[in-house]
């Protein structure tokens, strides 16, 4: 027991004593995380060579006498930097003491020039102001005034020329003198009209200068084919402002080229072409149709280059009513030829070329005259020469149309043995074909068209139905249907065969029918009567209750009536025996065909109406089986 404490005693005595917790420090120390340490030991192995008991004795002295070293080596180089520092704070008192005084100097001086100063700042303003002034005023000269150039530009040379310019310096003019109503809205009135006075002189000398330029470019215009500058183009936009000289200088322009469209046209007519191509057009004077078409062809042709000629000349300009004015420029152009025009036309339409050719000249003329109209005025002089020039040849015509027409009734032909139609007849409905096939053939309106049918028609057909009337008046009835029916069928058949002839064509086919119904009639009586059957249908016919039985009147006794109907029944057998030689003179098969159909129809109708009074026991005929022994059902199988 005793050992024991003596034991924990020691041990307790070991833990307590210093040598032994310093070396239980230094055990337990971890040299490989202490850099410290690490250094220590690094920078003591430079001079601590030898581990001996003298070294290890002497060591905190050697340490001691490095550190001396150090620190000596230290103080001597810190000494070099304060005897820097000490001439670096020398020099800066230096300069504050020469800032101090030149502080000082500057306050004085300040003190001495505030005045110039303050007249610097006030001249300098004062410039500020003069300068904006000026470019105020510049800005203000150069938007209200012209340059000395373009003044210059606009007074022109004595030449008369005018300058690339002219154009644009005219603008300005104008937009300056617009500019200038601003003014007049604000305190500068005086200047504002003083500006727009000098504008206005300005302006109307330079448009009396571009008239008269315009005017001589115009005049100059008078070839065949004028080359239009732009420049001209120009003018005639800067004129539109000024619209007198606007319409002078239009004038002046239609004045050339009517000159040069006269030149050409007589050219045209006795020249021709370049070359000789195309031929002159007098050369084709004895064809009045080809004569007159190509003088008018070439005024068509004219009149659409002259048109684009204004076109090309007024393409700038946009005032309202253009279009008028262009149209009466053209009239203007094209009014000299009117004479010459007028002259031949006349001349071939007075020759009395033919009836056909006269109409077709007519038609050729409305034709031009429609397609000229189109960028002509309604009122141009061109179109009322060719209204004038149309009138002439309708009227020619449609006298020429009476005349032949009158001559057929003053000297009326005799119908020909056949009862065909005549040979006068024959012409004038040929001449007639001839005039509504040009027509049908002509480019008129379709009112147009219609109107001179209605008149032509008027003008022909009915004098020729009035003649084939009085060449008719001295023939039998039958013969007399025959011939109308003929000569109104041929006048039918013609006119079917063009337009707007329906409501003639009904007239024509009424008075046919008219004429059919009495060669209808005809022939059923010429039946009847060849029967025997005429007397005794009259007297059925005119029978009445009050002279008693039919049996008691004369000839109505059924030995009479057998009879009649004996030789009725040999009509039967062979109905042609009986036809009228003058049906078979009909043109048309129809009408032939429709005159022994409707003449078999009354016939018939005579034999019902006698057949039932004779079997009507009222009419006292005792045995009406015997005499007649056909019923009209029976009759009409036959005929039919």
């Amino acid at each position: 027991m005793a050992g024991e404490n003596s034991a924990s005693g020691g041990t307790k005595h070991q833990q307590n004593n210093p040598l032994t917790k310093k070396l239980g420090k230094i055990l337990n120390t971890r040299l490989e995380s202490d850099k410290e340490l690490l250094e220590a030991l690094k920078a003591l192995s430079l001079f601590f060579t030898e581990n001996s008991l003298r070294t290890r004795r002497n060591l905190r002295s050697v340490i001691e006498c490095k550190s001396l070293a150090i620190n000596e080596e230290f103080a001597a180089s810190f000494k070099e930097v304060k005897e820097q520092l000490d001439a670096v704070s020398h020099d800066v008192q230096s300069i504050a003491e020469c800032c101090t005084d030149m502080t000082n100097r500057l306050k004085a001086t300040k003190a001495q020039t505030h005045e110039l100063i303050t007249k610097t700042t006030k001249l300098q303003a004062e410039s500020q102001q003069l300068e904006m002034k000026a470019a105020i005023v510049e800005a203000f000269l150069s938007k209200f005034q012209l340059s000395p150039e373009e003044v210059k530009i606009l007074r022109g040379t004595r030449d008369g020329s005018l300058h690339e310019g002219f154009f644009e310096a005219l603008t300005r003019v104008k937009q300056i003198h617009a500019d200038c109503k601003v003014l007049l809205r604000t305190k500068q009135q005086t200047a504002g009209l003083e500006i727009m006075e000098a504008m206005a002189l300005h302006q109307e000398a330079a448009f009396e200068r571009l008239y008269r330029w315009t005017q001589g470019e115009c005049r100059l215009l008078s070839g065949d084919s004028p080359d239009i500058h732009p420049a001209l183009c120009k003018a005639m936009e800067a004129l539109q402002d000024r619209l007198v000289l606007f319409k002078y200088s239009i004038d002046e322009f239609a004045t050339a080229r009517r000159n040069a469209v006269v030149r050409g046209f007589i050219d045209a007519l006795t020249r021709g072409g370049p070359g000789g191509v195309p031929r002159p057009i007098e050369l084709h004077s004895h064809d009045p149709l080809r004569y007159i078409g190509d003088m008018l062809a070439w005024l068509h042709q004219t009149t659409a280059s002259e048109n684009e000629h204004l076109q090309s000349l007024l393409k700038l300009v946009t005032i309202d009513g253009l279009d008028e004015i262009m149209q009466q420029a053209l009239g203007h152009i094209t009014e000299g030829i009117c004479r010459p025009l007028k002259v031949r036309v006349e001349q071939v339409v007075v020759s009395e070329p033919g009836l056909v050719t006269l109409y077709r000249l007519t038609n050729l003329l409305k034709f031009y005259q429609h397609t000229i109209g189109q960028v002509h005025a309604a009122d141009a002089v061109l179109l009322v020469c060719l209204q004038e020039m149309h009138d002439l040849g309708r009227r020619m015509f449609f006298s020429g149309l009476n005349v032949h027409t009158s001559k057929l009734i003053d000297k009326v032909e005799l119908p020909p043995a056949d009862l065909s139609v005549t040979p006068g007849l024959s012409q004038s409905l040929a001449l007639l074909r001839d005039v509504l096939e040009s027509h049908d053939s002509s480019v008129a309106q379709l009112d147009a068209k219609k109107e001179d049918f209605r008149e032509i028609l008027n003008c022909v057909v009915d004098p020729l139905v009035q003649m084939c009337s009085v060449s008719a008046s001295r023939l039998a009835t039958v013969d007399m249907a025959v011939y109308m029916v003929n000569s109104i069928y041929f006048v039918y058949s013609t006119l079917s065969l063009y337009e707007f002839t329906d409501q003639r064509l009904e007239m024509l086919q009424a008075q046919i029918d008219a004429h059919v119904d009495t060669l209808v009639s005809e022939q059923a009586s010429y039946v009847l009567n060849h029967t025997d059957l005429a007397h005794i249908y009259g007297q059925v016919q005119n029978h009445t209750p009050k002279q008693g039985p039919l049996s008691l009147l004369t000839g109505m006794d059924e030995a009479s009536v057998k009879a009649a109907v004996l030789k009725f029944d040999g009509y039967l057998s062979s109905p042609d025996t009986l036809a009228m030689s003058q049906c078979s003179l009909l043109m048309s098969p129809r009408t032939r065909e429709m005159v022994a159909s409707r003449s078999v129809a009354l016939i018939i109708q005579a034999y019902k109406q006698l057949y039932e009074a004779i079997f009507n026991s009222a009419n006292g005929y005792k045995e009406p089986q015997s005499v007649m022994p056909r019923a009209p059902d029976q009759v009409q199988k036959v005929l039919s």
